[in-house]
């Protein structure tokens, strides 16, 4: 190893990590020397032999990766990548490249010497005559430098933006226009230097084609990428970048002690479905605050026990969009949070400012690490990104909604360096706080997901994840797909499901004739003179008038050859086939159309309220926090809760007036009645400020239970029905799904593992089914199919549109899609499952009126031709078990 490796790594006192990637750029320079016209080809190929997670350069010059977690301390590899190249190597030309102002500033400062954090210190070759830094607002007034003997090298430091635009009103960027005292523009000075190495801060910001244009006609002989995020984000996916020679990722850096602990913090015994979106957001504002100034006395504590720089610690509110922040800041600085304690203490950080507010804000922001400074709460949008520094961040309030990966790897970004450089083993100290009493389990499960960045060893995928893709796929129904019949909506991008199945005829003629065999039975289902049911087109007279339907638009040969035999074709054996197969795969459904008709009005009776299963308990004034690598947890105490309403009664009507089918002002009265039940109730057991906390954490959950049994007082005045009934039957229509491609279906049979998101499943293996696959909306949906399939002579999931079944929801006037439809040996059935607790709801109640009427006309019309009855069957989940029968079922919840 050369002996500049352990002196720089000393000097600078590298961490492991550093220090490892110092070695790395040892190596590639030793079996690569750095230098130009090299053989691109040759070079990787070599670098490959030894570091095989180095796949393509990407660049037109060697160019390698170096992935370092957030708060491992890039800027400080920088400075020893420099140190080392031009002490092992003698190279005297390096070009620091910034993807914004805020980073490009921060390197221009970190570069600087007898600043905080500069990047040479300890370098005594550096100490006395330093390298000259060159910034892309200093270049041309430098430009006598550029070939000064005595300087030991130079360190140029630009934004992308001042190399890669493109020509403005016929004038070239500035760097690349001719200066007078170089004879040539400062960018063809730098691209003819013969030893410039390139270094990229946040690489994955210049992947866009103009920054890697630009940077390729810098034509370096060396490039030194690092990031925090060796990938490209892309509709499809990330891509991963090829030439990624270190991956030293967030969960390493965490459980090797270089950043701080990331905890997830929520309430103990809380369960935030009972408060509004608006409570639950104030609520977590105020825990984040309580954590805060616990955190900001413990902090001051150690320092002082241990004699150590007090640090000020700040709160950061993640915003949703710039009104949400000023709203924020209006409620912060506001009199009634906290009496007034954090006026002035907080900032909005987003794109709203300007002028002179714009670098008010930026100045506080920068100075947000010092004691002196008051700024205790940032509140943003969006903006603290790659570039701002801080190891002073502690807690973090995301009120912007998003899943919990999202959360995760943007918001904890910011908050992990560490204020001392290392790890005190004092939790206080070590600990970021993120509250997210909303999200708290998904937070958990998302941290300890196998490819969760808590947990990640590694961020090279293979290349196979890149090209999956999501495709539309026909499905059919199964007698289309025995036929051989292409739907319509077929396009290039589209898969048909069950394509794969033989049809049922083998030579052209025969399936012409099939193809004409079941147009003529569709126009018969159209004909109310003809065909009432789908039975009667086996009837001899039916039959006989589709053969000769059949015979006379047919103009294909008479004869066909099966397997080396020819045979004269027989067309009244093909519509024969034809015909049965139709019957078999046919649902006789009736032409039947059910639309609501006038006005619908509606109300609730007053009622005693029901509270024998009424028994909350107050939440407990205490913080949950959930350690994310560790899962170890711990709980902090918090002050009281603060009064939130004027009458206990308001809690839960509030809760109520939320639902679509309550009026406050037309149940104004009833409503205040059944609060005033439900409250006097609770103080046969609680104390008064129990009550209090009882309403305000739980108020939703109490306004659904009381909604629920408001249900069964609901009366609705439908002036009523329009009916339509019409002779024949109905077509089963395509459903169209989306799902990866070339992802084979389940066996509906099994239940998947992962239960999370049912629309990526799509299940076959049917043996009574009229469809080859399916989706299911749940769990409950995929063992009611496996209960029809074993107990039924045919089924299906009905797409939308194939019953008319309208039902009307306050003024609006919605179209009905029943779960599933069957047929039996004794009746037809529209089965619909629904949750245990939603059975009651409105939306239900609706669907199951327009149904049942539906059905009444229905069966009226079978019975004229000697069919069966239709029924509507309304199951609830739990009711769906594998040890019922499908008879006990629809004995027990039909709906007449």
């Amino acid at each position: 190893m050369n002996r500049h490796v352990n002196a720089i790594a000393g000097r600078l006192s590298l961490r492991a990590p550093q220090r490892q990637s110092l070695e790395i750029l040892d190596r590639v320079t030793e079996i690569v020397p750095p230098k130009k016209g090299a053989d691109i080809a040759a070079a990787l190929a070599t670098i490959q032999s030894e570091f095989p997670t180095v796949t393509d350069f990407e660049r037109e010059f060697p160019s390698l990766c170096f992935a370092l977690a957030t708060g491992v301390g890039k800027t400080r590899l920088m400075g020893a990548f420099i140190s080392y190249l031009h002490l092992a190597h003698g190279i005297e030309n390096f070009f620091v490249l910034a993807p914004n102002l805020t980073i490009y500033n921060k390197l221009i400062a970190d570069f600087t010497p007898n600043t905080p954090k500069y990047v040479f210190k300890g370098i005594s070759e550096f100490a006395t005559n330093p390298p000259a830094i060159i910034t892309g607002d200093t270049y041309e007034s430098m430009a006598g430098d550029l070939f000064d003997p005595l300087l030991r090298c130079r360190v140029n430091i630009f934004n992308i933006s001042k190399i890669n635009s493109e020509v403005r009103g016929g004038k070239a960027p500035r760097i690349k226009r001719l200066s007078e005292y170089i004879g040539q523009s400062y960018f063809e000075f730098l691209a003819g230097l013969p030893d410039l190495v390139l270094l990229m801060d946040e690489s994955h910001r210049y992947r866009a084609s103009a920054g890697v244009r630009a940077i390729n006609e810098l034509n370096p002989v060396l490039g030194l990428e690092l990031t925090a995020t060796p990938f490209v984000e892309t509709p499809k996916g990330p891509v991963p970048f090829k030439n990624v020679i270190l991956d030293y990722p967030l969960g390493r850096a965490m459980s090797d002690g270089f950043v701080k602990e990331p905890a997830v913090v929520t309430r103990k015994n809380f369960n935030p479905s009972g408060m509004s979106p608006e409570e639950l957001e104030r609520l977590k504002l105020e825990d984040g605050i309580r954590l805060h100034e616990i955190t900001k006395v413990e902090l001051e504590t150690y320092a002082r026990e241990t004699e150590n720089a007090i640090i000020k610690p700040f709160l950061l509110v993640i915003a949703r969009d710039t009104t949400h922040a000023a709203a924020l800041l209006h409620l912060i600085e506001s009199d009634d949070f906290f009496n007034g304690a954090y006026k002035g203490r907080a900032i909005q950080v987003d794109s709203s400012k300007t002028g002179a507010e714009e670098e008010e804000m930026i100045q506080r922001l920068l100075k947000v690490e010092r004691t002196d400074e008051p700024t205790e709460i940032v509140i943003h949008v969006n903006m603290l990104k790659e570039g701002w520094d801080v190891t002073n961040l502690y807690t973090i309030v995301p009120l912007r909604a998003a899943n919990a990966r999202i959360l995760i790897e943007q918001s904890i970004g910011r908050g992990l360096r560490l204020p001392y450089g290392k790890r005190t083993g004092v939790a206080s100290v070590d600990t970021l706080s993120i509250v997210a009493h909303d999200k708290f389990q998904e937070i958990i499960d998302e941290a300890n997901k196998p490819g969760s960045m808590i947990h990640l060893k590694s961020l090279i995928m293979p290349d196979d994840t890149l090209k999956q893709r999501t495709v539309t796929m026909i499905a059919q129904s199964t007698l289309a797909t025995q036929l051989g019949f292409t739907p319509a909506q077929v396009t290039p991008s589209t898969v048909v499901a069950g394509t794969e199945q033989k049809p049922l005829f083998s030579t052209p003629p025969q399936q012409q004739v099939a193809q004409l065999t079941f147009d003529a039975t569709r126009r018969l289902q159209r004909d109310p003179k003809m065909a009432p049911s789908v039975e009667y087109i086996l009837h001899d007279d039916v039959q006989a008038w589709i053969v000769a339907e059949v015979t006379s638009r047919y103009k294909g040969p008479e004869q066909l050859e099966i397997e080396g035999v020819t045979e004269q074709l027989d067309v009244a054996a093909v519509v024969a086939t034809t015909s049965s197969l139709v019957v078999q795969q046919t649902m006789d459904i009736p032409r039947v159309m059910v639309t609501p008709k006038g006005d619908v009005r509606s109300g609730f009776n007053p009622f005693k309220v029901d509270c024998t299963n009424i028994r909350y308990q107050p939440p407990a004034e205490e913080m949950w926090l959930q350690y994310l690598r560790t899962r170890e947890s711990e709980v902090i105490s918090l002050g009281p809760a603060v009064k939130s309403e004027k009458r206990l009664e308001d809690h839960i009507v509030f809760g109520l007036i939320d639902f679509d089918d309550i009026s406050y002002d037309d149940h104004a009265e009833l409503l205040y009645d059944l609060a005033g039940q439900v409250v006097t109730h609770l103080k046969t057991y609680l104390e008064e400020e129990e009550v209090e906390r009882v309403l305000r954490f739980s108020r939703r959950d109490l306004a659904r239970a009381i909604h629920a049994q408001m249900q069964q007082h609901y009366w609705e005045k439908v002036e009523g029905y329009e009916t339509t009934v019409s002779r024949g039957w109905t077509d089963l229509k395509p459903s169209a799904y989306t799902a990866p491609e070339g992802q084979p279906s389940l066996d509906f049979r099994n239940s998947p593992q992962d239960k999370t998101n049912w629309g990526r499943y799509i299940f076959g293996g049917f043996q009574r089914c009229l469809y080859p696959v399916l989706k299911f909306d749940s769990e409950t949906e995929r063992a009611l199919a496996v209960l029809l399939d074993r107990s039924t002579i045919r089924w299906f999931k009905p797409a939308l549109g194939q019953f008319q079944i309208h039902y009307r929801l306050g003024v609006d006037v919605k179209e009905y899609q029943p779960d599933f439809a069957a047929e039996t040996e004794a009746a037809y059935l529209l089965i619909e499952t629904k949750a245990k607790n939603a059975m009651s709801d409105p939306d239900v109640l609706a669907k199951r009126d327009a149904a049942v009427e539906w059905c009444r006309h229905a069966s009226a019309h079978t019975a004229t031709c000697g069919g069966k009855p239709w029924q509507y069957v309304l199951v609830p989940h739990d009711a769906v078990m594998g040890n019922v029968t499908l008879e006990f079922l629809a004995k027990q919840f039909e709906v007449r």
